[in-house]
This record gives C-alpha cells, sequence and structure tokens, in this order.
C-alpha cells in the first residue's frame, strides 16, 4: 500500500510541476533541499519590475495659442497665427489673413489628427499668404505635439510649429 501512495503521490507532483511551470520547480526544490538553502535562493532570485510608463500628457482644449514660429523662423507682426481647440474637438482660428475652422482630435500619445480646413478667402499680401499656407500645412498635417515649458509644440511634415498661450 505505501509503494502506491508514494507512486501516486509522485504522479502528482509530477503533473503539478508539468502544469505549474518553472515557480513550481524552484518552489518544490527549495522546499526539498532544506530550510537554509531556501533563503539563500530567494535572496538571489532577481524580481521583474517593469519600467514606469511615461506620464501622457493631457492636451490643453479649450486654450488659445499664438504661433511664435515655424521651423525657427518667427512669425512677424502683431496678426501672428491663433487657434483654439474645444472641447467639442472644433478647431477654429486665424491664420495672419483668413480664418478657419476643422476638426481636431488629441489622440493616444501625444498624436494629433487634424481635419480638412475650412478656409475663408481673402485676397492677402504675397508675404503674409505664403507664410499663412505654410502654417496651413503645417497645422493640417500635425503629426504631434508637446508641451516643452509654457509653449505648445505640433510637429508635422512641414516642421515644427511653436505657440504661446494666448491671454
Amino acid at each position: 500500500m505505501k509503494a502506491r501512495l508514494s507512486a501516486a503521490t509522485a504522479c502528482a507532483v509530477a503533473w503539478t510541476t508539468l502544469l505549474a511551470g518553472p515557480a513550481a520547480n524552484a518552489q518544490m526544490s527549495n522546499n526539498v533541499t532544506g530550510f537554509g538553502q531556501q533563503n539563500r535562493n530567494k535572496a538571489e532570485q532577481k524580481q521583474y519590475v517593469p519600467a514606469a510608463k511615461a506620464q501622457e500628457k493631457i492636451f490643453p482644449l479649450d486654450s488659445t495659442w499664438t504661433a511664435v514660429s515655424l521651423n525657427g523662423k518667427a512669425f512677424n507682426g502683431t496678426d501672428r497665427p491663433s487657434f483654439i481647440i474645444d472641447k467639442q474637438y472644433r478647431a477654429r482660428g486665424y491664420g495672419g489673413c483668413n480664418t478657419f475652422a476643422a476638426t481636431a482630435f488629441p489622440l493616444r500619445e501625444q498624436n494629433l489628427a487634424v481635419g480638412p480646413l475650412a478656409l475663408t478667402k481673402k485676397s492677402c499680401d504675397k508675404g503674409i499668404g505664403a507664410s499663412e499656407q505654410d502654417y496651413f500645412i503645417a497645422l493640417r498635417t500635425a503629426g504631434q505635439w508637446d508641451l516643452v515649458g509654457s509653449q505648445l509644440v505640433i510637429k508635422s511634415q512641414k516642421g515644427e510649429l511653436r505657440f504661446d498661450r494666448a491671454l
């Protein structure tokens, strides 16, 4: 009878080891080798600690932003481009001559999707018109955004737009 119990116990231990995997093997080995060995093994085991995930930033809705520069080139004059995205994800703003409206969605991992722009069609000075077109293209092709200090930075296919919060 003892032999049968031992065989049945050994079979159960083998199945438990197979099903539970390496963690059960280590635990069972520690129990077999003795109390002192068990404490040494625990001290030697390395703990897996996942890397801390970066805190995801929240896009500042209902804030008006005034353009400072595009690719390091400052916007001149008092009529600098600006925009706001409200809580219904409607963007509206000014390009330096014309006004615009669009849908804009802040996405995960600080991405930004801007829909097609609806623009007014005022006739503008050539220099302002070219600067405005570059601004609209950069805003429309926006990919990522970030808050750097007090500035909003939008990176796009056209380059990097920098904004200051308007009062």
